[in-house]
Protein backbone atom coordinates (compact mmCIF):
# COMPACT_ATOMS: atom_id res chain seq x y z
CA UNK A 1 0.00 0.00 0.00
CA UNK A 2 1.17 3.56 -0.34
CA UNK A 3 2.92 5.36 2.35
CA UNK A 4 3.24 9.13 3.25
CA UNK A 5 6.65 10.84 2.73
CA UNK A 6 7.26 10.46 6.79
CA UNK A 7 5.54 7.56 9.00
CA UNK A 8 5.07 11.23 11.65
CA UNK A 9 1.79 11.43 9.77
CA UNK A 10 1.20 8.18 10.76
CA UNK A 11 2.42 7.59 15.08
CA UNK A 12 3.48 11.16 15.61
CA UNK A 13 1.75 13.11 18.30
CA UNK A 14 -0.67 11.02 20.03
CA UNK A 15 -3.97 13.29 19.89
CA UNK A 16 -4.17 15.81 16.99
CA UNK A 17 -7.16 18.55 17.10
CA UNK A 18 -10.49 17.66 17.20
CA UNK A 19 -11.90 17.92 14.07
CA UNK A 20 -14.78 19.82 13.02
CA UNK A 21 -17.86 18.47 11.73
CA UNK A 22 -20.07 15.20 12.12
CA UNK A 23 -18.40 13.43 9.17
CA UNK A 24 -19.11 9.75 11.00
CA UNK A 25 -18.08 6.89 8.56
CA UNK A 26 -19.11 8.83 5.33
CA UNK A 27 -16.76 10.44 3.13
CA UNK A 28 -16.09 14.05 3.41
CA UNK A 29 -18.33 16.50 1.38
CA UNK A 30 -16.22 16.94 -2.12
CA UNK A 31 -14.72 13.40 -1.74
CA UNK A 32 -14.71 10.78 -3.79
CA UNK A 33 -16.77 7.35 -1.94
CA UNK A 34 -14.92 4.71 -0.70
CA UNK A 35 -14.90 1.29 -2.62
CA UNK A 36 -16.63 -1.31 -0.99
CA UNK A 37 -15.05 -3.55 1.26
CA UNK A 38 -13.62 -6.18 -0.58
CA UNK A 39 -13.28 -9.42 1.19
CA UNK A 40 -9.52 -9.80 2.74
CA UNK A 41 -7.21 -11.66 1.18
CA UNK A 42 -6.71 -15.58 2.43
CA UNK A 43 -3.10 -14.57 3.44
CA UNK A 44 -1.84 -10.89 3.58
CA UNK A 45 1.18 -11.34 6.58
CA UNK A 46 4.14 -13.26 6.56
CA UNK A 47 6.53 -13.20 10.05
CA UNK A 48 9.53 -14.97 9.98
CA UNK A 49 11.59 -15.07 13.49
CA UNK A 50 15.35 -16.57 14.21
CA UNK A 51 15.64 -17.59 17.67
CA UNK A 52 16.66 -21.08 18.22
CA UNK A 53 20.55 -22.41 18.71
CA UNK A 54 20.28 -24.15 15.11
CA UNK A 55 18.90 -20.46 13.58
CA UNK A 56 21.86 -19.01 15.21
CA UNK A 57 24.22 -21.73 13.82
CA UNK A 58 22.48 -22.14 9.86
CA UNK A 59 23.27 -17.95 9.29
CA UNK A 60 26.36 -16.49 8.16
CA UNK A 61 28.73 -15.75 10.65
CA UNK A 62 31.15 -12.77 11.01
CA UNK A 63 33.16 -13.34 14.41
CA UNK A 64 30.03 -13.68 15.95
CA UNK A 65 29.46 -17.01 18.23
CA UNK A 66 26.05 -18.62 18.51
CA UNK A 67 25.07 -19.71 22.15
CA UNK A 68 22.87 -22.32 23.33
CA UNK A 69 20.84 -22.11 26.85
CA UNK A 70 17.24 -21.33 27.75
CA UNK A 71 17.81 -18.57 25.69
CA UNK A 72 19.83 -19.00 22.56
CA UNK A 73 21.68 -16.03 20.79
CA UNK A 74 24.83 -14.61 19.32
CA UNK A 75 27.30 -12.37 20.69
CA UNK A 76 30.85 -11.43 19.75
CA UNK A 77 33.74 -14.36 19.32
CA UNK A 78 36.69 -13.30 17.29
CA UNK A 79 35.77 -9.73 15.84
CA UNK A 80 35.90 -9.58 12.23
CA UNK A 81 37.23 -5.92 12.13
CA UNK A 82 37.28 -2.17 13.23
CA UNK A 83 35.78 0.36 12.08
CA UNK A 84 35.05 4.35 12.95
CA UNK A 85 31.55 5.42 13.40
CA UNK A 86 30.50 8.99 13.53
CA UNK A 87 27.05 9.40 15.30
CA UNK A 88 25.01 11.82 13.36
CA UNK A 89 23.46 13.31 16.69
CA UNK A 90 26.54 14.10 18.60
CA UNK A 91 29.62 14.61 15.66
CA UNK A 92 31.58 12.11 17.56
CA UNK A 93 33.45 9.91 15.87
CA UNK A 94 34.63 6.73 17.52
CA UNK A 95 36.59 3.56 16.61
CA UNK A 96 34.52 0.03 17.29
CA UNK A 97 35.37 -3.37 16.91
CA UNK A 98 32.70 -5.44 14.92
CA UNK A 99 31.31 -8.96 14.40
CA UNK A 100 28.13 -9.56 11.97
CA UNK A 101 25.52 -12.24 11.23
CA UNK A 102 23.73 -12.59 7.99
CA UNK A 103 20.26 -14.64 8.37
CA UNK A 104 19.49 -16.90 5.14
CA UNK A 105 17.50 -15.60 2.87
CA UNK A 106 13.70 -16.14 3.69
CA UNK A 107 11.30 -16.48 0.71
CA UNK A 108 7.98 -15.09 1.80
CA UNK A 109 4.90 -16.50 1.63
CA UNK A 110 3.37 -13.39 1.13
CA UNK A 111 5.05 -10.84 -1.62
CA UNK A 112 5.13 -7.76 0.38
CA UNK A 113 4.69 -3.91 -0.45
CA UNK A 114 6.25 -3.46 3.54
CA UNK A 115 8.58 -4.92 5.95
CA UNK A 116 9.19 -3.85 9.40
CA UNK A 117 12.15 -5.53 11.51
CA UNK A 118 12.13 -6.46 15.24
CA UNK A 119 14.94 -7.25 17.18
CA UNK A 120 15.88 -8.03 20.78
CA UNK A 121 19.08 -7.82 22.52
CA UNK A 122 20.84 -6.68 25.51
CA UNK A 123 23.55 -4.23 24.67
CA UNK A 124 25.99 -3.48 27.78
CA UNK A 125 27.26 0.15 27.68
CA UNK A 126 29.93 -0.10 25.44
CA UNK A 127 28.23 -1.56 22.89
CA UNK A 128 25.46 -1.74 20.34
CA UNK A 129 24.04 -2.99 17.14
CA UNK A 130 22.64 -2.10 13.55
CA UNK A 131 20.02 -4.18 11.65
CA UNK A 132 20.05 -4.13 8.11
CA UNK A 133 18.05 -5.66 5.17
CA UNK A 134 18.56 -6.93 1.52
CA UNK A 135 15.65 -8.36 -0.20
CA UNK A 136 14.97 -9.73 -3.61
CA UNK A 137 12.24 -7.92 -5.92
CA UNK A 138 9.57 -9.96 -7.89
CA UNK A 139 11.43 -8.18 -11.35
CA UNK A 140 14.49 -10.20 -10.40
CA UNK A 141 16.54 -7.11 -9.06
CA UNK A 142 18.18 -6.60 -5.62
CA UNK A 143 18.11 -4.01 -2.86
CA UNK A 144 21.22 -2.70 -1.47
CA UNK A 145 21.67 -3.52 2.48
CA UNK A 146 18.96 -0.76 3.87
CA UNK A 147 19.81 0.40 7.52
CA UNK A 148 16.57 -0.32 9.53
CA UNK A 149 18.16 0.94 12.74
CA UNK A 150 20.90 1.63 14.50
CA UNK A 151 20.05 0.42 18.41
CA UNK A 152 21.25 0.48 21.79
CA UNK A 153 19.44 0.06 25.02
CA UNK A 154 21.02 2.99 26.56
CA UNK A 155 22.11 6.53 25.19
CA UNK A 156 25.67 7.38 26.97
CA UNK A 157 27.52 5.71 23.95
CA UNK A 158 25.79 6.42 20.64
CA UNK A 159 22.09 7.62 19.87
CA UNK A 160 19.86 5.09 18.96
CA UNK A 161 18.60 6.29 15.23
CA UNK A 162 16.30 5.67 12.25
CA UNK A 163 18.17 6.37 9.36
CA UNK A 164 16.41 8.73 6.62
CA UNK A 165 17.55 8.62 3.06
CA UNK A 166 17.31 5.31 1.64
CA UNK A 167 15.58 4.13 -1.77
CA UNK A 168 16.89 2.73 -4.55
CA UNK A 169 14.41 3.96 -6.83
CA UNK A 170 11.76 1.07 -6.08
CA UNK A 171 11.50 0.85 -2.69
CA UNK A 172 12.40 3.64 0.57
CA UNK A 173 12.55 3.35 4.29
CA UNK A 174 10.85 5.10 6.09
CA UNK A 175 12.06 5.54 9.65
CA UNK A 176 11.33 1.99 10.71
CA UNK A 177 9.27 0.35 7.82
CA UNK A 178 11.19 -0.41 4.37
CA UNK A 179 7.87 0.54 1.48
CA UNK A 180 8.03 -0.24 -2.40
CA UNK A 181 7.52 3.15 -3.87
CA UNK A 182 4.18 1.75 -6.25
CA UNK A 183 2.37 -1.06 -4.78
CA UNK A 184 -0.09 -0.77 -7.50
CA UNK A 185 2.73 -1.47 -10.36
CA UNK A 186 2.53 -5.06 -8.92
CA UNK A 187 6.79 -5.01 -7.89
CA UNK A 188 6.81 -6.75 -4.38
CA UNK A 189 9.35 -8.18 -2.47
CA UNK A 190 9.44 -11.72 -2.46
CA UNK A 191 12.82 -12.70 -0.42
CA UNK A 192 14.87 -11.25 2.22
CA UNK A 193 18.08 -11.45 4.13
CA UNK A 194 18.81 -9.53 7.56
CA UNK A 195 21.71 -8.38 9.21
CA UNK A 196 22.61 -7.68 12.69
CA UNK A 197 25.96 -6.07 13.01
CA UNK A 198 27.23 -5.85 16.80
CA UNK A 199 29.62 -3.39 18.13
CA UNK A 200 32.20 -3.50 20.84
CA UNK A 201 34.90 -0.69 22.02
CA UNK A 202 38.25 -1.95 20.70
CA UNK A 203 40.04 -4.28 23.21
CA UNK A 204 37.27 -4.86 25.30
CA UNK A 205 35.09 -7.88 26.45
CA UNK A 206 32.51 -6.37 25.97
CA UNK A 207 29.68 -7.81 23.82
CA UNK A 208 25.79 -7.45 22.82
CA UNK A 209 23.85 -10.56 22.80
CA UNK A 210 20.77 -10.81 20.01
CA UNK A 211 18.23 -13.54 21.04
CA UNK A 212 16.18 -12.61 18.42
CA UNK A 213 16.21 -11.27 14.65
CA UNK A 214 13.24 -11.61 12.42
CA UNK A 215 10.68 -9.06 10.03
CA UNK A 216 6.83 -9.14 9.26
CA UNK A 217 6.27 -8.90 5.77
CA UNK A 218 2.98 -7.70 4.58
CA UNK A 219 0.69 -6.82 1.44
CA UNK A 220 -2.32 -5.12 3.05
CA UNK A 221 -4.66 -4.14 0.44
CA UNK A 222 -5.52 -0.80 0.09
CA UNK A 223 -8.77 -0.22 1.71
CA UNK A 224 -11.14 2.27 3.69
CA UNK A 225 -13.46 -0.19 4.93
CA UNK A 226 -12.90 -3.90 6.47
CA UNK A 227 -15.49 -6.61 6.63
CA UNK A 228 -16.70 -7.23 10.52
CA UNK A 229 -15.45 -9.79 12.42
CA UNK A 230 -18.22 -11.98 14.57
CA UNK A 231 -17.40 -11.21 18.33
CA UNK A 232 -15.91 -14.01 20.18
CA UNK A 233 -15.48 -14.22 24.00
CA UNK A 234 -15.54 -11.54 26.58
CA UNK A 235 -12.17 -11.19 28.67
CA UNK A 236 -10.67 -8.64 30.22
CA UNK A 237 -7.09 -8.68 31.80
CA UNK A 238 -5.72 -6.61 34.89
CA UNK A 239 -3.32 -4.97 32.94
CA UNK A 240 -1.93 -1.25 34.72
CA UNK A 241 -3.43 2.21 33.57
CA UNK A 242 -0.95 5.21 33.09
CA UNK A 243 -2.19 8.33 31.14
CA UNK A 244 0.57 10.17 28.82
CA UNK A 245 -1.28 13.49 29.74
CA UNK A 246 -0.04 13.48 33.37
CA UNK A 247 3.27 13.93 32.11
CA UNK A 248 2.60 16.73 29.39
CA UNK A 249 5.70 19.04 29.50
CA UNK A 250 7.90 16.65 31.45
CA UNK A 251 11.28 16.04 29.38
CA UNK A 252 10.05 18.17 26.33
CA UNK A 253 13.55 16.58 24.76
CA UNK A 254 11.83 13.74 24.05
CA UNK A 255 8.79 14.52 21.64
CA UNK A 256 7.70 17.86 23.34
CA UNK A 257 7.20 15.76 26.61
CA UNK A 258 4.27 13.13 27.53
CA UNK A 259 1.40 15.19 25.11
CA UNK A 260 3.11 12.49 22.52
CA UNK A 261 4.69 9.49 24.65
CA UNK A 262 1.40 7.20 23.73
CA UNK A 263 3.25 4.60 22.51
CA UNK A 264 6.20 4.35 25.89
CA UNK A 265 3.12 4.61 27.58
CA UNK A 266 1.37 1.66 26.21
CA UNK A 267 4.64 -0.23 26.27
CA UNK A 268 5.26 0.43 29.91
CA UNK A 269 1.63 -0.54 30.88
CA UNK A 270 2.47 -4.53 29.25
CA UNK A 271 5.95 -4.66 30.64
CA UNK A 272 4.16 -4.02 33.79
CA UNK A 273 1.77 -6.41 33.34
CA UNK A 274 4.14 -9.27 32.48
CA UNK A 275 5.74 -8.13 36.16
CA UNK A 276 8.86 -6.06 34.93
CA UNK A 277 9.83 -2.81 35.85
CA UNK A 278 12.98 -1.02 36.08
CA UNK A 279 14.87 -0.69 39.33
CA UNK A 280 14.68 2.71 41.53
CA UNK A 281 18.55 2.75 40.62
CA UNK A 282 17.88 3.14 36.84
CA UNK A 283 15.05 5.63 37.56
CA UNK A 284 17.13 7.68 39.31
CA UNK A 285 17.52 9.92 36.47
CA UNK A 286 13.85 10.93 36.80
CA UNK A 287 12.81 14.06 38.67
CA UNK A 288 11.38 13.00 41.95
CA UNK A 289 8.66 15.52 41.86
CA UNK A 290 7.36 13.26 38.56
CA UNK A 291 4.60 10.30 39.11
CA UNK A 292 4.78 7.12 37.72
CA UNK A 293 8.91 8.00 36.47
CA UNK A 294 8.45 4.79 34.51
CA UNK A 295 6.85 5.97 31.87
CA UNK A 296 9.33 9.18 31.54
CA UNK A 297 11.67 6.20 31.47
CA UNK A 298 10.32 4.39 28.70
CA UNK A 299 9.87 7.05 26.52
CA UNK A 300 13.57 8.29 26.93
CA UNK A 301 14.61 4.86 25.99
CA UNK A 302 12.44 4.38 23.28
CA UNK A 303 12.93 7.70 21.62
CA UNK A 304 14.16 7.77 17.78
CA UNK A 305 17.08 10.64 17.59
CA UNK A 306 16.46 11.15 13.66
CA UNK A 307 12.70 10.32 13.80
CA UNK A 308 12.36 12.82 16.86
CA UNK A 309 9.90 11.13 18.29
CA UNK A 310 9.02 7.83 20.69
CA UNK A 311 6.93 6.14 18.38
CA UNK A 312 9.43 3.66 15.96
CA UNK A 313 8.09 0.54 16.50
CA UNK A 314 10.52 -1.73 16.65
CA UNK A 315 12.26 0.41 19.31
CA UNK A 316 9.81 0.32 21.71
CA UNK A 317 9.77 -3.95 20.86
CA UNK A 318 13.25 -3.61 21.66
CA UNK A 319 12.81 -1.57 24.51
CA UNK A 320 10.36 -4.30 26.01
CA UNK A 321 12.78 -7.02 25.59
CA UNK A 322 15.80 -5.59 27.65
CA UNK A 323 13.65 -6.46 30.37
CA UNK A 324 14.16 -10.05 32.18
CA UNK A 325 13.18 -12.93 29.99
CA UNK A 326 11.10 -10.84 27.58
CA UNK A 327 9.97 -10.96 24.00
CA UNK A 328 8.74 -8.55 21.98
CA UNK A 329 7.64 -8.33 18.06
CA UNK A 330 6.18 -5.92 15.94
CA UNK A 331 3.51 -7.38 13.07
CA UNK A 332 0.16 -6.65 11.54
CA UNK A 333 -2.97 -9.25 12.91
CA UNK A 334 -5.73 -9.29 10.22
CA UNK A 335 -8.97 -9.18 12.37
CA UNK A 336 -10.03 -8.08 15.89
CA UNK A 337 -10.98 -12.50 16.10
CA UNK A 338 -6.78 -12.37 16.09
CA UNK A 339 -6.77 -10.01 19.03
CA UNK A 340 -9.12 -11.96 20.99
CA UNK A 341 -7.27 -15.52 20.57
CA UNK A 342 -4.43 -13.25 22.27
CA UNK A 343 -6.50 -11.44 25.41
CA UNK A 344 -7.82 -15.10 25.69
CA UNK A 345 -4.64 -16.90 26.81
CA UNK A 346 -3.62 -13.54 29.11
CA UNK A 347 -1.72 -11.71 26.30
CA UNK A 348 -2.40 -7.87 26.10
CA UNK A 349 -1.11 -6.25 22.87
CA UNK A 350 -0.92 -2.45 21.94
CA UNK A 351 -2.74 -1.16 18.45
CA UNK A 352 -1.55 1.37 16.12
CA UNK A 353 -4.79 3.78 14.98
CA UNK A 354 -5.58 7.50 12.62
CA UNK A 355 -8.95 8.34 13.37
CA UNK A 356 -11.14 11.65 13.17
CA UNK A 357 -12.97 12.53 16.82
CA UNK A 358 -16.43 11.18 14.73
CA UNK A 359 -14.99 8.19 14.08
CA UNK A 360 -14.46 6.98 17.30
CA UNK A 361 -17.55 7.62 19.86
CA UNK A 362 -16.38 8.22 23.41
CA UNK A 363 -12.76 8.82 22.44
CA UNK A 364 -13.01 12.51 22.60
CA UNK A 365 -10.01 13.59 20.21
CA UNK A 366 -9.00 12.63 16.65
CA UNK A 367 -5.35 11.53 15.92
CA UNK A 368 -3.24 10.99 13.08
CA UNK A 369 -1.46 8.19 14.98
CA UNK A 370 -1.83 6.63 18.21
CA UNK A 371 -1.18 3.29 20.12
CA UNK A 372 -3.36 1.98 22.74
CA UNK A 373 -3.53 -1.14 24.65
CA UNK A 374 -5.90 -3.95 24.15
CA UNK A 375 -6.72 -5.38 27.53
CA UNK A 376 -10.35 -7.08 26.51
CA UNK A 377 -13.56 -7.62 25.01
CA UNK A 378 -16.82 -6.49 26.45
CA UNK A 379 -19.94 -9.30 26.38
CA UNK A 380 -21.12 -7.58 23.26
CA UNK A 381 -17.82 -7.79 21.65
CA UNK A 382 -16.82 -4.45 22.36
CA UNK A 383 -13.22 -3.37 23.05
CA UNK A 384 -11.63 -2.80 26.40
CA UNK A 385 -8.73 -0.49 25.78
CA UNK A 386 -5.84 1.44 28.16
CA UNK A 387 -5.98 4.37 26.55
CA UNK A 388 -3.04 6.39 27.11
CA UNK A 389 -4.64 9.49 25.87
CA UNK A 390 -6.96 10.10 28.84
CA UNK A 391 -6.54 12.98 31.81
CA UNK A 392 -5.96 10.37 34.39
CA UNK A 393 -4.31 7.10 35.21
CA UNK A 394 -8.10 6.72 36.29
CA UNK A 395 -9.93 6.98 33.29
CA UNK A 396 -7.56 4.94 31.11
CA UNK A 397 -9.91 2.39 31.32
CA UNK A 398 -12.33 3.02 28.00
CA UNK A 399 -14.46 0.44 26.20
CA UNK A 400 -14.81 1.25 22.64
CA UNK A 401 -17.32 0.48 19.87
CA UNK A 402 -16.04 -3.46 18.17
CA UNK A 403 -16.89 -1.96 14.34
CA UNK A 404 -15.73 1.15 14.79
CA UNK A 405 -12.70 -0.06 15.99
CA UNK A 406 -11.89 -2.52 13.83
CA UNK A 407 -11.88 -0.05 10.89
CA UNK A 408 -9.66 2.50 12.03
CA UNK A 409 -7.48 -0.25 13.28
CA UNK A 410 -7.12 -2.40 10.44
CA UNK A 411 -7.80 -0.20 7.73
CA UNK A 412 -4.88 1.60 5.08
CA UNK A 413 -6.80 4.65 3.91
CA UNK A 414 -9.08 7.21 5.24
CA UNK A 415 -9.89 10.94 4.97
CA UNK A 416 -8.81 13.92 7.22
CA UNK A 417 -10.70 16.39 8.21
CA UNK A 418 -10.35 18.38 4.64
CA UNK A 419 -10.98 15.38 2.54
CA UNK A 420 -7.51 14.82 1.88
CA UNK A 421 -6.65 10.91 1.55
CA UNK A 422 -4.15 9.68 4.37
CA UNK A 423 -2.49 6.35 5.07
CA UNK A 424 -3.62 4.27 7.96
CA UNK A 425 -1.61 1.24 9.78
CA UNK A 426 -3.11 -1.90 8.65
CA UNK A 427 -3.33 -3.59 11.57
CA UNK A 428 0.06 -3.20 13.05
CA UNK A 429 0.46 -3.61 16.54
CA UNK A 430 3.20 -4.66 19.23
CA UNK A 431 2.93 -7.84 21.23
CA UNK A 432 5.14 -8.58 24.48
CA UNK A 433 5.68 -11.87 26.21
CA UNK A 434 8.14 -14.22 28.72
CA UNK A 435 10.36 -16.55 27.77
CA UNK A 436 8.50 -18.70 30.00
CA UNK A 437 4.70 -18.74 29.10
CA UNK A 438 1.81 -20.82 29.83
CA UNK A 439 1.24 -23.80 26.48
CA UNK A 440 -2.15 -22.04 26.08
CA UNK A 441 0.06 -18.43 25.39
CA UNK A 442 2.18 -20.56 23.24
CA UNK A 443 -0.61 -21.74 21.07
CA UNK A 444 -2.07 -18.39 20.93
CA UNK A 445 1.40 -16.86 19.49
CA UNK A 446 2.06 -19.96 17.35
CA UNK A 447 -1.82 -19.91 15.92
CA UNK A 448 -0.35 -16.23 15.17
CA UNK A 449 2.74 -16.96 13.39
CA UNK A 450 4.55 -15.40 16.36
CA UNK A 451 6.69 -18.63 17.46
Amino acid sequence: MARPASRRTVIGAAVAAASAGALGSAAPAGAAAPPRAAPAAARTVDNRFWTTYTDWRCGDAAGVRAVAGQRPGIVIGTPAGATEYTDPHTGRTESWEYAAWTSPEHRSTVPATELVASWNAATPAGTWIRVELRGRYSDGGETPWFVLGIWAFGDGDIRRTSVDGQGDGKASVWTDTFAVDDAASGLRLTSYRLRVTLYRRPGTRLTPTVWRLGAMASDVPDRFEVPASVPGAARELLVPRYSQNTHVGQYPEYDNGGEAWCSPTSSQMIVEYWGRRPTAEELAWVNPDFDDPQVCHAARFTYDHQYAGCGNWPFNAAYAATYRDMNAVVTRLTSLTDLETLVRAGIPAITSQSFLKEELTGAGYGTSGHLMTVVGFTPAGDVVANDPASPSNEAVRRVYRRAEWERIWLRTKRYDANGKVRGGTGGVCYIFWPVKSAPSQHRALQALGLV
